[in-house]
């Protein structure tokens, strides 16, 4: 799909239904950077790691219903901040403002709970997580500690 082409992006609230498609797009995505695919143990489960306690996750399907992209978050000991988890989006689609719309989706909701600083974790080193360190400083996020973003909502 060239990158000025249009998609039917849809974000929504994550089913079980959609389980092995979103694990499959994740081991897509690590593998397309060169990692060893391996998965989360909490996108094994993501009723009980995030819907049951109270946090949110997304999906971003296409208009064949297929998973393209994904985002959660958890809210933390302090109920102003939550920590941002699991943005992913299948390597085809890249740059077609699949991530940006997952993350502005999972911003809006965090405000309207009552969150007003949402974190995120890097990894190290940098190199290898390239991606993720020229995303959230384009869309509002500040390094205040060696692998961790913030931005206040």
């Amino acid at each position: 799909m060239d990158a000025k082409e249009k998609i039917n992006l849809i974000i929504k609230r994550y089913e079980e239904r959609y389980r092995d498609d979103l694990i499959f797009m994740v081991l897509e995505a690590k593998d397309a950077l060169g990692r060893i695919p391996t998965i989360n143990s909490d996108l094994l489960d993501i009723k009980t790691n995030y819907l049951d306690r109270g946090d949110a996750f997304w999906i971003a399907v296409n208009e064949d219903d297929r998973v393209i992209g994904c985002i959660g978050y958890s809210k933390t000991d302090n109920p102003k901040e939550a920590f941002l988890h699991r943005l992913y989006v299948k390597a085809s689609m890249k740059r077609m403002g699949i991530g940006t719309g997952l993350l502005y989706t999972a911003e809006e909701e965090m405000k309207r709970r009552g969150i007003t600083r949402s974190l995120v974790h890097l990894g190290s080193p940098k190199e290898q997580w390239f991606e993720s360190y020229s995303f959230y400083p384009k869309n509002g996020y500040t390094e205040y500690m060696q692998g961790y973003m913030e931005k206040m909502l």
